[in-house]
């Protein structure tokens, strides 16, 4: 394909508890598809352009109110985002895209519902149907050492270290970590690049570990898979109390509080749904006068 050129090219960046994403019309701009990954790469990095953990695309859908598409830093699409998604439908409602305070949104992972809470004509906090958790592992996708269908509470020799994750996908995949202390920068980069890329893993995986503070309140960092360290994971959040639940570490149906490294996230889980429910923020908005792909 020829070089492609985007001129004025209008943006907006929010973040929700730190894990910062770019947000486009796409239903105007109409981004080539050879062309979303590669503009993704490129706005995203760090010190170079906008900088950001993802590129988020809005379209129409034909399924729902608005479709969501989302790739990360390194270019690869992911099937959903809870952080993202709340920027998502933030974005949408602020700019007449979709006026509702209850939008159904089209992703990788199926239908989305979100419900806004507006305040004087803005969003100031959203709350995700995030649908139901998926344990089977050929879904996930994981390998079991076992050949069983769910992997809970299953050891992984990892470098020096032996783990005990269950994994979980929210429509993308987890691998929830309980410890008693939590990693520090140095080692999380170390283990949770070694779980992310771990042969068991055969589309890679995010990794969260997590300590429990007790029945409703949590404390967890996470690599997420393609971008690193990052400050929040809504879906991974969303992983760790399905988790903690199923192992009889947390309340079900009870509201659990779960400290990200960028802020709080509430998250509920009946047994068969999940909610989740943080703020978002509009960081600013801008224009790229020219840009090449």
């Amino acid at each position: 394909m020829e070089n492609y050129f985007l001129e004025n090219l209008d943006f907006e960046k929010y973040h929700g508890l730190g894990n910062d994403y770019i947000l486009l019309n796409d239903i105007k701009w109409n981004i080539p598809e050879k062309k979303k990954s590669e503009l993704a790469i490129k706005l995203c990095k760090t010190h170079f352009s906008i900088g950001a953990d993802g590129l988020i695309f809005v379209r129409n859908s034909e399924n729902a109110d608005i479709r969501m598409r989302i790739f990360n830093n390194n270019g690869l699409e992911a099937e959903m985002c809870g952080n993202g998604i709340r920027c998502f439908s933030k974005y949408i409602y602020e700019n007449n895209i979709v006026r509702k305070d209850q939008i159904n949104i089209e992703t990788l992972k199926g239908l989305i519902r979100a419900e806004l809470n507006v305040v004087n004509n803005k969003v100031k906090s959203i709350q995700i149907d995030m649908g139901s958790p998926i344990l089977e592992c050929e879904k996930i996708p994981v390998i079991s050492d076992d050949n069983i269908d769910k992997c809970i509470n299953e050891p992984i020799v990892i470098l020096d270290k032996i783990f005990n994750f269950t994994a979980v996908s929210m429509g993308n995949p987890h691998a929830i970590i309980f410890v008693n202390e939590q990693l520090d920068d140095d080692k999380l980069n170390k283990y949770g690049a070694a779980i992310e890329s771990h042969e068991r893993f055969p589309n890679k995986v995010n990794v969260e570990f997590v300590k429990v503070l007790s029945k409703h309140e949590a404390i967890l960092r996470v690599f997420e898979r393609g971008v690193g360290i990052t400050n929040s994971c809504g879906t991974g959040t969303c992983a760790a109390v399905v988790a903690g639940s199923i192992l009889g570490l947390f309340d079900k149906n009870s509201p659990i509080i779960v400290h990200n490294d960028g802020g709080d996230l509430i998250i509920t889980y009946d047994g068969k749904k999940v909610f989740m429910e943080g703020p978002i923020e509009k960081v600013f908005k801008g224009v790229i006068e020219k840009i090449e792909l």
